[in-house]
């Protein structure tokens, strides 16, 4: 670098991979190439806002720029960094788990409604993956425990770290089983799930940044998308208590579907609630955000 090379700083270099990532017609391009500065560079958001022209590095420059040529190949900025934020808590990601969504943050208001701060309950999350709906649940309701379950060892280790991190290990177990194989009768308050919900050949047309780096297992239904519903139904009906509430993920198109089969496992008032989109998104026993008054918090 001569005298006469402009320092590379925080705004220079955010701005030049903005460009590159909204060239690339990737999504959010401002966001993620903020949320990759920010690690590159060991900055926060605060500092690139309030510090812009801060110098950068050769070190930082470059690490910066083999994270953005990893995003132009629509590797997910999750995976890139191997964490991602969910509700109010952060997890650590691999190639092992979904990663957490936006989306299943609806679970949550179902459960923030159905069980008050104060009260103390039991909770499974079947197929947990990253434990991402359970560990925000906990994370919230500190009289709250509960056991995630999945069939993926690795899923089982990295919720289990997740836990660890969080401090949520002494409320927070987990289990490698198919489902809720190995629970008897009516022992939880809560079921939650997030199960693969995208018909099997759909799954190669979605974006590359799902297709090509969220674990098929965890994305997979079957033929028709259903398979796991006709699963949980069931089984779900069996292990959770008289007036427990359950709350399963759908994909947008599968609410009367799946609440046709809740209904016909022996479940009443089974609802479909929306998410922020407008679109279904969870099907569920319990309260609607949407139409009951939400507690302050």
């Amino acid at each position: 670098m001569t005298d006469s090379t402009p320092v590379p700083t925080l705004v220079t270099v955010w701005k030049s991979a903005q460009a590159r990532l909204k060239a690339a017609n990737i999504d959010s391009p401002t966001i993620d190439a903020r949320l990759l500065l920010e690690v590159a560079g060991d900055v926060s958001r605060t500092d690139i806002l309030t510090d812009p022209h801060r110098a950068m590095t050769a070190a930082q420059v470059a690490a910066y720029e083999a994270m953005i040529d990893r995003r132009l190949k629509r590797e997910p900025v999750s995976r890139i960094l191997g964490r991602k934020g969910f509700w109010k808590i952060m997890l650590n990601v691999t190639c092992d788990v979904l990663s957490p969504r936006p989306d299943t943050e609806a679970i949550l208001d179902v459960v923030m409604l159905a069980f008050p701060p104060e009260r103390a309950f039991q909770m499974i999350d079947l197929g947990t993956g990253s434990g991402n709906i359970l560990l925000a649940i906990l994370a919230e309701r500190p009289a709250a425990r509960g056991v995630g379950t999945d069939i993926s060892s690795e899923a089982i280790a990295v919720a289990r770290e997740n836990a660890t991190n969080l401090d949520l290990d002494d409320r927070a177990s987990f289990l490698r089983t198919e489902w809720a194989t190995g629970f008897g009768p009516g022992e939880f308050d809560l079921v939650v799930s997030n199960p693969p919900y995208i018909p099997s050949d759909d799954i190669d047309g979605l974006e590359p940044e799902v297709c090509d780096h969220d674990p098929r297992l965890a994305l997979d239904g079957g033929p028709d998308g259903l398979q796991a519903y006709r699963e949980l139904a069931p089984e779900i009906r069996r292990i959770l208590k008289p007036g427990g509430i359950f709350a399963v993920e759908i994909g947008w198109d599968q609410g009367r579907a799946v609440r046709e089969m809740f209904a016909a496992a022996g479940f009443a008032d089974v609802k479909v609630v929306k998410d922020l989109s407008n679109r279904d998104r969870v099907v569920t026993n319990g309260p609607d955000p949407r139409t009951n008054p939400i507690p302050k918090m």
